[in-house]
């Protein structure tokens, strides 16, 4: 690149760069902390307009507003650049666009097809004029990046005119669009300036707030996974509790699962907790911790600093060094199907850690000690529900002593009229059942629906036998109801109402934990089955499916 370009670009830079406005400069400078976003479809085209297509559209419009007028008087006296270009296509060509597509990228688009090679031409250029260049910037985090995203979007600017004004395109909307999707591309490799990775922390600190809460899915590895602050920590044997580890850099957990993802919570609380809760949790651990830095998370996802433009909500510890207790709680280690933790973390002095619950056979196999016997857990056999059609909302009624049509009525509805499920499932419209004989036994499926929750119901329903349901809901409702004979024995929300002292509906629920709230809902259905006499199975529902019939219910109950 001759020593005439270089310096016929740099006078200009700068009156291009005073009227670039701060906010999309910055929301470019921050284009390497983002992960790239790729257009859909992903059809084949210059890297160029595939970078363009992924800026927000408020970046393209606001830069192309800005500069139009300074870039239209803009006298570059530069030497060729685009000699090398082959001479426009003869002939026509076909192009399509759309009012809502910005003028800056239809018309990008359209210099591709009249010019080809253009927009490489001025990748290439742009990419040589800012190699080897230092930016020095000074001020806040936002200022430090408008400043970084103003410098290469000048650059491309300049560039894009120049080679575009000798290749007879100077259309201003095509040369802002080829700038901006050049910049981005170099933006999303460009190192960060000196000063930024200070002014970032200063800003996470400025606006972190106590407490802070959320959950994700960490991806385990081998076991474990970390709370830390960037590498993973380094780890024992996990025998002193059984469960986690302070370590240089972090916090270790040991998990059931080998590989694959469990669900993580993370609560940073202002105070110190009043109380443990063990409720619900197998194995819980308090450990000190000392952060260098700040920010510790979970999962690799979580490894990069908050996003300034607000695109991802994280949960980290606060963002500056100090000593802090964590305490990490356990569930389904022996059952990775439910498997789940919970970290607290708050800033506290170093202590010794304390064991407050100590209850898996894992647990027990690392510290060295008999492993406990294997809990049964029968709601372990309705885990299919959570796969299947009912999993959002849904109430499950099982009836002894009445036939099909018999429970249809129950419900409210006429057993002579049936209409195609699929076409009630679709209309969102009134409730309806769908129910299946089983000789002597009658499975009601509502989808979305909850009569068979309710009192009239379910004593129409129980008045030659029994009669039993589950309701669910997406909103955690939940309710179990037991009916014999005509009389409603108990109707209650799991681990918050009170069932009765009828010995068969105690029978029923025997051994079913419902203070604790994980599969809560096939608790539910297990007591059911043991109330009736008979569950719902995956083929009644395959069952139901062939079947294709469903009773529209009129609001009785």
């Amino acid at each position: 690149m001759g020593e005439n370009l270089a310096a016929a670009v740099a006078a200009a830079v700068p009156v291009v760069r005073a009227v670039i406005p701060p906010a999309p400069a910055a929301a470019l400078g921050r284009l390497r902390l983002e992960p790239e976003r790729r257009p859909f479809p992903d059809v084949p085209e210059p890297e160029v307009l595939k970078s363009l297509r992924t800026l927000p559209a408020w970046v393209v419009e606001r830069v192309h507003g800005a500069v139009e007028l300074t870039l239209g008087s803009l006298d570059v006296p530069a030497p060729p650049v685009a000699s090398a270009l082959k001479p426009p296509p003869d002939g026509t060509f076909g192009f399509l666009t759309s009012d809502s597509e910005a003028e800056a990228l239809r018309e990008t688009r359209l210099l591709h097809q009249v010019r080809p090679g253009l927009l490489d031409v001025v990748a290439d250029l742009t990419a040589r004029l800012v190699a080897g260049e230092t930016l020095t910037a000074e001020g806040d985090e936002a200022a430090i990046a408008a400043a970084h995203g103003a410098h290469h979007l000048a650059i491309a600017l300049v560039a894009a005119t120049i080679a575009a004004r000798e290749a007879g395109s100077p259309g201003v909307a095509g040369i802002v669009g080829t700038a901006l999707g050049v910049a981005a591309n170099l933006l999303r490799a460009a190192p960060m300036p000196d000063g930024y990775a200070a002014a970032l922390r200063e800003k996470v600190r400025a606006e972190y707030r106590l407490p802070q809460s959320g959950s994700t899915s960490v991806e385990v590895r081998n076991h474990v996974f970390a709370l830390t602050e960037g590498g993973f920590p380094a780890f024992g044997s996990f025998a002193d509790n059984g469960l986690a580890e302070s370590a240089d850099g972090g916090v270790v957990v040991r998990t059931g699962t080998e590989n694959g993802p469990v669900r993580v919570g993370i609560r940073v609380l202002a105070e110190p907790p009043e109380t443990a809760e063990t409720l619900g949790w197998e194995e819980v651990v308090d450990l000190s911790w000392r952060a260098k830095h700040g920010s510790a998370g979970v999962g690799e996802h979580l490894a990069t600093p908050s996003w300034p433009g607000g695109h991802r909500v994280r949960v980290t510890t606060p963002p500056w060094p100090g000593d802090y207790r964590v305490r990490v709680h356990a569930y389904g280690r022996d059952d990775p199907e439910t498997e789940s933790y919970d970290l607290w973390i708050w800033a506290a002095p170093p202590e010794p850690p304390v064991v407050h619950a100590r209850a898996d056979r894992l647990g027990h196999r690392l510290r060295g000690e008999p492993e406990p016997p294997v809990v049964d857990r029968p709601e372990a056999a309705y885990r299919w529900i959570g796969r299947s059609r009912l999993t959002v909302a849904a109430t499950v009624t099982v009836v002894t002593g009445l036939s099909a049509e018999e429970v249809v009525r129950a419900f409210g509805a006429d057993p002579a009229r049936p209409e195609p499920a699929e076409e009630l499932r679709e209309a969102y419209g009134d409730p309806w059942v769908e129910v299946l004989d089983l000789d002597g036994v009658v499975v009601a499926i509502e989808e979305n629906g909850y009569y068979g929750s309710r009192a009239p119901v379910l004593t129409a329903a129980s008045r030659a036998g029994r009669a039993a349901s589950m309701f669910w809901n997406v909103n955690a409702l939940t309710r179990l109801s037991f009916a014999r004979a005509g009389e409603v024995l108990a109707s209650f929300e799991p681990g918050l109402g009170e069932p009765s002292a009828d010995e068969e509906v105690g029978a029923a629920l025997a051994g079913l934990d419902l203070q604790d709230y994980r599969d809560r809902t096939e608790k539910g259905l297990v007591a059911v089955e043991r109330f009736t006499g008979r569950g719902l199975y995956p083929e009644d529902l395959e069952d139901l499916d062939r079947l294709g019939v469903a009773y529209r219910i009129s609001g009785r109950g």
